[in-house]
């Protein structure tokens, strides 16, 4: 006990120290919210992957979905890293970091104003935030409650309050910065963890053969008729597997607190070591997760699904640790949740302060004022994180649980093909933005709602999500193609920072190749 308080004590000091030293980064708008564009590749990696990865996948996906796929659960931490960090940083990591920057918009929701025009589609983009982002959040601090009862039996609502309270802190603190190196530091913990825990698990299993020869072994005949099915190449499910794994993948394409990250790195020459360091990262956590996810059925004699629900296999797997395993288990999920809870209350506060509170709300409101209003958004949006979180585990009100399932969907859905269009074609309208706009929240909302009455496949909010996001690909061009095209000096102006980028790398070549 002695060992895993000292171990919460040191990483609860560095964090709050992080965030008290870096306040000097946060002392205007664009330092608090993107730290001043000049976070480098390493950081930004980091903060990309910890943003990614929270204790809902370590304690909820990875319990959930390697006990519905077996070993097959490893395609989605692959999917992860190859489709929601390499592809999204190849793809949207440069042009994302030049327009936005050329547009000067710091948050998602600006970004669609000063790409298609107007401020109605700021004001719903980040009222869609706002509304998803929140219950996302307060997802967070699941699978909180078991770990830390398991390693110190202390009450869930004193675990989610302090949590919360400290990251709070450094975040109001640094501001965005603090948030980044806190997210450093924390993604080596989360990879030292992750490689530790996966094989002291195989090993109280007798070894990786052993196991993967064990979970061959088990049957369940609700699920499939096929011997040795949990520890085949694509488990019993590979439809559904594949809908989790576009879901999870590429959602972070359309995500605004992924995305931000490519607007605050500090080149774009940065963009191509942050892409290495990023998949490697998606590769041994979001991997390790998964692969250790799916040998959750060799604890079957110790897990009552009916009864304690998903969120119980992952901690039953780790219970048998020794006592300092089990103290770095908990900092590595403190570590997964802390991590993305910074990400979101951060991008929270900034969407709404600078897209609906300012010159919408407020008319006049001076960086000052802006700095001030996103630190107290910060403190709201942490305090309704808790309060929802609290209210779920005590209550047990599946409506927020629903919610929460399904903001994901909504969010990616809403965001992905309208964000991913605006960065490389000229011809997508600000008709067919609003078209996905609405179509992907309310596909999301009445999946919620009314679940049974949808077709079988789309009744899961994972494939709802992943059928909305698919759908806005191909939605948003084919309303373009009927809709009224966008003014040429608004989409010239939008593209001219491509042609200025194309001038100076030629300069730039031309200039190396003298030498």
């Amino acid at each position: 006990m002695i060992i895993k308080v000292l171990m919460l004590l040191v990483f609860f000091s560095v964090m709050i120290y992080i965030g008290l030293m870096c306040r000097k980064n946060s002392t205007d708008v664009s330092g608090f919210v993107l730290g001043g564009r000049a976070v480098g590749p390493w950081v930004t990696a980091f903060a990309y992957g910890t943003s990614y990865f929270s204790a809902v996948i370590f304690v909820g996906y990875a319990g959930q979905f390697g006990w519905k796929y077996g070993i097959a659960a490893t395609w989605v931490g692959i999917g992860n890293a190859l489709i929601g960090s390499l592809l999204a940083w190849a793809i949207l990591g440069r042009r994302t970091r030049i327009m936005s920057q050329h547009l000067d918009s710091a948050t998602m929701p600006q970004f669609f104003a000063a790409r298609f025009g107007g401020r109605s589609l700021k004001i719903a983009a980040s009222v869609i935030t706002f509304i998803f982002l929140i219950p996302y959040t307060a997802s967070l601090y699941n699978g909180l409650s078991r770990l830390f009862g398991m390693a110190f039996n202390i009450d869930y609502s004193i675990c989610v309050i302090v949590m919360a309270v400290l990251t709070g802190i450094y975040v109001i603190a640094g501001g965005y910065m603090a948030t980044a190196i806190n997210d450093f530091i924390q993604g080596i913990i989360m990879l030292i963890g992750i490689c530790a825990v996966v094989l002291s698990v195989l090993n109280s299993q007798g070894g990786f053969l052993a196991a993967l020869d064990g979970l061959a072994r088990i049957s369940d005949e609700s699920v499939s008729t096929t011997p040795g099915v949990f520890a085949s190449f694509f488990g019993p499910d590979p439809l559904n597997l594949l809908g989790v794994v576009i879901l999870t993948s590429l959602g972070t394409w359309g995500l605004p607190q992924m995305v931000q990250k490519f607007y605050a790195i500090k080149s774009e020459k940065s963009i191509s070591k942050g892409t290495i360091v990023s998949t490697f990262f998606a590769f041994i956590v979001a991997g390790g997760c998964y692969f250790l996810g799916g040998f959750g059925r060799l604890f079957s004699d110790k897990i009552d699904i009916a009864a304690d629900g998903f969120d119980s296999i992952v901690p039953t797997m780790l219970s048998g640790l020794p006592d300092f395993l089990i103290a770095v288990v908990v900092v590595l999920v403190l570590s997964a949740s802390m991590s993305t809870l910074s990400s979101l209350v951060l991008t929270s506060s900034s969407t709404l302060t600078l897209d609906l509170l300012k010159g919408h709300v407020i008319k006049n409101m001076d960086e000052k004022k802006q700095l001030l209003i996103m630190r107290i958004l910060i403190v709201v949006f942490v305090g309704i994180s808790v309060v929802i979180a609290i209210v779920q585990y005590k209550q047990n009100v599946t409506f927020i649980a629903q919610l929460m399932g399904v903001s994901w969907g909504a969010l990616a859905g809403a965001f992905l093909a309208p964000f991913f269009y605006g960065l490389y074609f000229k011809f997508i309208t600000k008709a067919a933005v609003w078209v996905n706009f609405i179509f992907s929240t309310v596909v999301m909302l009445a999946n919620m709602l009314i679940r049974p009455k949808f077709p079988q496949l789309l009744q899961s909010p994972i494939n709802a999500g992943a059928f909305c996001m698919i759908a806005g690909l191909i939605i948003v061009p084919v309303i373009s193609l009927f809709t009224k095209k966008p003014p040429k000096e608004l989409v010239d102006s939008a593209f001219a920072c491509y042609n200025k980028e194309v001038l100076v790398h030629q300069s730039t070549s031309l200039s190396d190749d003298s030498e």
